[in-house]
């Protein structure tokens, strides 16, 4: 039989079959095929089972993924952690303050996005929230770096429901992993966008204006529209994996066009002299953070295969 990975909780999963739920587990010889992962199954895989006598399913095969968006294992620093798989589109819940999310975590999430080809677009949550100077400047900010870009900011409300329609288009029948730091409001989107799931919500804490882990396994919800959300847990820093060196640069859009106008073909546009990326930087036509970000990711060894 032949089902979709609907969520997973350790070693056990829920597979999407016809129209009901199989609990699974993975068979023996399965789980050392090959994966490296920290998880060998991930929301969106689809797979095919054995179904026994009680009910219950044995999964001895997965199939080919399209895509993926991967990260560096927190605990593990050399292992990945699958986030959801055959994904249509991803996008990542920013918010500028309560709490902050980075420049740089924003640029691994589209890097990483745009190293496995799939669209990715950022929602700016608690717009209700940014109505002082100092925080409409922040946020502006932002949107003013990724908009001309040509990656799609949505400045939205999950308290008020405002431009919630303009998601709800973008989710229509397409497999949709939802990410961010924890209490930016993923799962309060969910919500306000498919009500009927009543999914549970914790509240940001006080003292460290950071959000407490609600969701502890990426789960994939049906839409009413068509389409499928995965919400995944809160991420507090996005580690990008499996890069090479020389091509990091191809994965920051502005960058790419330029590459081959360097002097030097494994230019990788810090110290080489006649480097058009820098040159870009000096003029700005390059944004310095995602300059700064890019640098960061090409110093983190851990990325490298």
């Amino acid at each position: 039989m032949k089902g979709i990975i609907i969520k997973t909780t350790g070693s056990q999963y829920q597979v999407g079959f016809e129209d009901r739920l199989v609990n699974c587990r993975i068979k023996g010889t399965f789980k050392i095929m090959g994966i490296d992962t920290t998880n060998p199954l991930a929301a969106g895989d689809w797979v095919h089972f054995d179904l026994a006598d009680d009910g219950t399913g044995l999964i001895y095969a997965i199939e080919e993924r399209k895509n993926y968006i991967i990260r560096k294992s927190v605990k593990l620093s050399k292992q990945s952690q699958i986030l959801a798989c055959n994904l249509d589109a991803a996008a990542l819940v920013v918010t500028p303050a309560y709490p902050k999310t980075s420049t740089g975590f924003i640029d691994r999430f589209l890097a990483t996005a745009e190293a496995y080809h799939i669209y990715a677009y950022l929602i700016f949550n608690k717009s209700d929230l940014f109505k002082h100077e100092k925080d409409r400047g922040i946020l502006d900010e932002m949107i003013n770096i990724y908009q001309p870009l040509g990656y799609d900011c949505i400045e939205v409300s999950a308290l008020t429901n405002n431009s919630l329609e303009k998601i709800t288009e973008k989710l229509h029948d397409r497999v949709t992993l939802i990410a961010g730091h924890s209490g930016v409001g993923k799962t309060s989107l969910i919500n306000a966008i498919e009500p009927g799931y009543n999914l549970k919500i914790n509240p940001i804490s006080v003292q460290h204006k950071k959000g407490v882990h609600t969701t502890t396994f990426a789960e994939m919800h049906k839409l009413k529209s068509g389409g499928y959300i995965i919400d995944s847990p809160g991420i507090r820093e996005f580690g990008t994996f499996d890069f090479v060196k020389e091509e990091i640069s191809h994965y920051f859009i502005e960058m790419l066009p330029l590459i081959h106008s360097c002097k030097f073909n494994n230019c990788l546009h810090e110290h080489e002299a006649r480097c058009a990326v820098k040159a870009a930087v000096e003029t700005g036509a390059i944004h310095p953070s995602r300059y700064y970000n890019y640098l960061s990711i090409l110093h983190n060894e851990d990325i490298f295969r």
